[in-house]
């Protein structure tokens, strides 16, 4: 009840302030014509012919105030979509569609499309409208989802899978509009957030797998040292050594890990300073030294006269260099070159690390870069991977606003190719 009278205050409102409006033009108009009536009544010479005049002139005005003003028709296409002509700043049907991110379709009571958005129409292919709603999916579940809407039922929202051309999922609800049957099927784009789920069990189980197995490991030792092996100095101290190794996996795992958290709270690396790659790429080469020649490795560096200076973290490109450098050593030792390139254009640098080891199997590239994965699990392990350098080397360069690209031939080795924008002033000291 309360909302009847409040509407009905708001409509009377709205047509008292039509009628003051239509009677102050009304005024204007009469004001107007009676003063000319008077004026040219005076000049002649006949005042009473000139109030009669005047008379009629008010009499009409009030009729033509009182009648009532013809609307203009409005079309059943414009209602169904929700047009008005009197207020035409409100936005129609399509328009309010058509601002819509998400795909949405708009069907009559038959299951006759009526509008379907752009996202729509980029989702599932082009959708004209007066198409059956019915014959642009295949799927039970939509079948049943759209016949329980034709037949007014209620209806919970379901998931929907798209798997051409990519695989896309989504959460479709049904809309009622007004009272005529029609509704609307709105889809909201559940991919990212279901990818996100998948990558987060996935790291849960990869995390959890590579820390049992060292701890594994450790516990048989310990219950082996403290029941056959108690005293058998031999086997204490070869099974010392074993835990001592396990346990410097689990650290480099867990430092790893750590890495990657703190890269991933700060997805942009924020205002750096002027670094040079020539310097920092001897610095590293130095330092990992010990690693090429322990590997019987030859390093060869091709790096410019002059500095290269891009604007950055200089810790964490020391750390993606020596990412790189250290996977070349564990994984392409079998070659025994290891060459290190540094070369520049107008925008960026490109530091490429080669090995010529057994290389990387097509397949495999795009996902080298993923936690934990890993092309040859055996010899990852017995490198002493983690199988997170390259993930941290990939998530640096992103905060860095460069990128990695990798180039291999299965028997003639890898390159790892970091690119970062220049910094602007190559004068830096």
């Amino acid at each position: 009840m309360a909302s009847d009278s409040s509407a009905s205050l708001s409509s009377a409102r709205r047509l008292g302030a039509r009628w003051r409006m239509r009677l102050r033009d009304q005024a204007v108009v009469v004001c107007v014509s009676l003063g000319s009536i008077a004026l040219v009544a005076g000049v002649a010479g006949r005042p009473i012919l000139g109030l009669i005049a005047a008379m009629a002139v008010l009499a009409a005005a009030i009729m033509q105030a009182g009648a009532p003003r013809r609307q203009p028709a409005i079309s059943a296409s414009a209602r169904a979509l929700g047009g008005d002509p009197e207020h035409e700043a409100h936005p129609s049907g399509l328009e309010l569609a058509a601002a819509i991110a998400d795909p949405l379709i708009v069907c009559d009571a038959n299951g006759v499309v009526l509008i379907a958005n752009a996202a729509a129409s980029l989702a599932f292919g082009r959708i004209q409208p007066g198409e059956l709603v019915a014959l642009r999916f295949r799927s039970p579940e939509m079948h049943d989802l759209i016949e329980a809407a034709l037949a007014g039922s209620h209806v919970r929202p379901i998931d929907y899978a798209e798997r051409v051309p990519i695989e896309r999922s989504f959460k479709v609800s049904v809309t009622r509009i007004g009272e005529d049957g029609r509704f609307a099927l709105h889809f909201r784009d559940q991919s990212e957030a279901r990818r996100i789920d998948r990558m987060r069990a996935d790291f849960i189980a990869n995390a959890s797998h590579e820390l049992r197995t060292p701890l594994a490991s450790i516990s048989g030792f310990i219950e082996t040292l403290r029941g056959p092996a108690r005293n058998d100095a031999e086997a204490r101290e070869r099974f010392l050594q074993i835990m001592h190794t396990q346990t410097g996996r689990m650290a480099r795992l867990i430092d790893d890990l750590l890495s990657l958290s703190r890269l991933e709270m700060k997805p942009l690396a924020g205002a750096g300073t002027a670094v040079d790659l020539v310097a920092l790429t001897r610095q590293v080469t130095d330092s990992l030294g010990q690693m090429i020649r322990d590997n019987e490795m030859e390093l060869t560096l091709d790096l410019p006269a002059q500095p290269v200076r891009v604007l950055a973290n200089a810790d964490e490109i020391v750390q993606v260099v020596e990412n790189l450098v250290e996977n070349a050593c564990k994984y392409g030792q079998a070659g025994k070159r290891l060459d290190i390139t540094l070369s520049s254009d107008d925008e960026e640098a490109a530091l490429s690390v080669r090995d010529h080891g057994p290389g990387i199997p097509a397949e495999h590239i795009p996902r080298v870069t993923e936690r934990f994965y890993r092309v040859d699990v055996e010899t990852s392990r017995a490198q002493k991977g983690t199988g997170l350098g390259l993930a941290i080397v990939k998530h640096i360069l992103t905060r860095h606003k460069g990128r990695l690209t990798i180039r291999s031939t299965p028997g003639d080795g890898a390159t790892f190719t970091m690119h970062l924008p220049l910094a602007k002033d190559q004068t830096a000291r």
